[in-house]
């Protein structure tokens, strides 16, 4: 979301859509001036007195326009050619040609905007008072729209909640960084998923983290004609040394791993520190679902991108709890079959991981730029009557599905128990799920889960790793031949089974340590034996009772755990079966859990865990699934 190339470049490559284009910048560029009026380096004022830089491309009019407002923590300086240019001089074009100013800025502390830069940290306050400066400028018509992917749509929704009156419409894309806490998801901004850390964002700090005592200033002096002509070959980005994050995420402990890659000191190490109910979350820019939502909404979901679950439940919140009913009624949602960020990607044969999915694509910019006609321009497009609410792919029958809520009405929830005679351990154990209860005589499975040798993540529901995981669909089978993966298996289906919907899981478990994790991954079995992933959770138990509180286990206990749920639209052809994996570790989507009951966050040193899984008629270990009535 890679080989060998940094997080940052990656990023630029795939939230930005690096643009491949049969003309060059410098052909895009004299087209953009031929139709737009271009302002650059616009130092925009904030009410405490830093100054965002700020970049303006709108029509050559008399007629006050409309705005598309983009904000990012990453370069967007489009001078000079090559393929990892962003790809904002396009960007503008496309707008301006639609009768949109496109108005793009770095948040404070990034390239040539002033402050210090955290994630998700600078104040709400920026983004209004963005607005309100926009909105006074004599070309704008007062409405502005907010568009981007990732770490330009995870600062969107605590604006939002702000209810700043120019904010007429947004569409945020693989937002999930962006949400603390939504109904029983408590991830932090995607930090944690189950109280487990997920390493994605030790990566990504190491590349987009500024160390703000190296960071080059200018004078408060300098003009915005000053500051652009510098930009045409100085636009303050740093080039990361290269780091082999497969190996350097293997670091213990975990708080020391950017320093030991000589990275920026500062924010990771401030936040490796935090709980899930940390205070320090409510304080910055993510939005908590105890907060209110005003602003018509486009959401953009993948199925194969680090926060579906959390993206989908925001979704649902904000249809129910809007400020207001034309609110309520302005949500809408798309859930594509691809990574982060890489919906434009889909092809008539669109392949996530090794998995081909078939046709996905749809026409994003006709629906992204029919959502802002109807709400910045107020054109009368009846967009809200022909567009689908939910509009989501469905896997293995390879079609886009219409639905008027999410999930779609016609779902049955369908109870599978895990069953075995105590030998479920890997592909050629003798873990099945079946429809009936077990009986009261099942043997537990058990496994030894090793820190210092973890199940490593294959594919999977990712982003921004680097080289340490290729995120997407991947034959899981050979994973499985190992010992410390329970293996549960439906017989294969006579008929087609469809699965669309959140995935409930209940395992009832025991170990002799005092804390460890359990993990799970949803598969999809083909005749032939290939095994593909479709979604995957973690629980840390010290948190089964609530992440505001932890509580060990003790040597032996029987303890009941229900994981985070995860989501999918997958169709099992008929000789297929659904498969459930489970052990203790996916590393390094997620941080081992070195077993002890301490931090685990500042420990180098782990200890071997023995655990089980129950299934009998007094510990019914399950999943529900969400089965598709014909």
């Amino acid at each position: 979301m890679k080989n060998k190339i940094t997080p940052t470049l990656f990023f630029v490559l795939t939230f930005l859509s690096a643009f491949n284009p049969a003309l060059s910048q410098q052909d895009v560029l004299k087209q953009l001036q031929e139709i737009a009026v271009i302002e650059q380096k616009i130092m925009m004022p904030m009410r405490d007195g830093v100054r965002l830089a700020t970049d303006i491309y709108r029509p050559k009019t008399d007629k006050k326009v409309p705005i598309i407002f983009s904000k990012t923590p990453y370069n967007f300086n489009s001078w000079g050619d090559g393929e990892l240019k962003p790809r904002t001089y396009q960007d503008a074009l496309d707008a301006v040609k639609r009768g949109y100013a496109y108005v793009v800025q770095n948040e404070r502390g990034k390239f040539f905007s002033e402050g210090n830069w955290e994630i998700l940290g600078p104040p709400t306050t920026d983004g209004y008072d963005a607005f309100s400066w926009m909105s006074a400028q004599p070309w704008s018509n007062g409405k502005i729209g907010t568009l981007g992917c990732s770490s330009t749509a995870e600062w969107q929704m605590a604006v939002a909640a702000l209810d700043h009156p120019s904010h007429a419409a947004m569409v945020p894309m693989g937002f999930g960084a962006g949400v603390g806490k939504v109904g029983e998801f408590v991830e932090q901004g995607n930090w944690y998923r189950g109280g487990a850390q997920q390493m994605l964002f030790t990566t990504w700090l190491y590349g987009t983290e500024t160390d703000n005592m190296a960071r080059p200033l200018f004078p408060k002096t300098a003009t915005s004609e000053d500051l652009t002509r510098i930009s045409r070959f100085y636009d303050l980005a740093p080039e990361m040394p290269k780091v082999d994050w497969a190996l350097g995420l293997k670091h213990l402990p975990v708080q020391d791993i950017i320093q030991n890659v000589n990275g920026p000191k500062g924010t990771y190490e401030k936040m490796i520190v935090r709980k899930p109910s940390d205070p320090e979350w409510y304080k910055g820019g993510l939005y908590h679902d105890n907060m209110p939502f005003a602003v018509p909404s486009y959401w953009f979901v993948s199925w194969y991108d680090v926060s579906t679950g959390p993206n989908l439940a925001l979704f649902n919140h904000v249809r129910k709890n809007g400020t207001d009913q034309q609110v309520k009624d302005g949500q809408f949602l798309v859930i594509a079959p691809t990574l982060h960020c890489a919906y434009k990607r889909a092809t008539e044969n669109t392949i996530v991981g090794e998995r081909s999915v078939g046709d996905a694509r749809l026409d994003y910019d006709g629906l992204i730029y029919g959502w802002f006609d109807y709400w910045l321009k107020g054109e009368d497009n009846n967009m809200l009557k022909k567009t689908p609410r939910v509009q989501y792919y469905t896997m293995g029958s390879n079609k886009w599905q219409y639905s008027d809520t999410w999930p779609p009405a016609n779902i049955e929830p369908t109870t599978y128990y895990l069953s075995s005679k105590g030998g479920a351990n890997s592909l050629y154990g003798d873990g099945k799920l079946t429809i009936k209860a077990v009986g009261k005589d099942q043997k537990p499975d058990s496994f030894t889960y090793d820190p210092a040798f973890p199940v490593p993540s294959y594919g999977g529901n990712v982003c921004c790793t680097g080289t340490a995981i290729q995120g997407g669909s991947f034959d899981q089978h050979q994973m499985e031949t190992r010992q410390d993966i329970l293996v549960y298996t439906t017989d294969p289906f006579k008929d087609g089974v469809e699965l669309t919907g959140s995935i409930e899981t209940t395992l009832y478990v025991a170990s002799d340590a005092k804390d460890t994790d359990f993990t799970v991954k949803l598969i999809d079995v083909y005749p032939d034996g290939r095994a593909y992933n479709l979604d995957e959770t973690i629980l840390r138990a010290r948190f089964r009772e609530g992440f505001d509180k932890e509580v060990m286990m003790g040597n032996g206990q029987v303890y009941k755990l229900t994981l985070s749920p995860m989501s999918t639209s997958n169709f099992f052809a008929p000789g297929h079966s659904i498969r459930l994996e489970i052990s203790s570790s996916n590393f390094p989507r997620f941080e081992r859990n070195l077993n002890t009951g301490g931090n685990n966050y500042d420990e180098s040193k782990g200890i071997i865990a023995h655990n089980k899984i129950f299934h009998n008629a007094q510990y019914q270990s399950k999943i529900v699934l969400p089965v598709v009535k014909k």
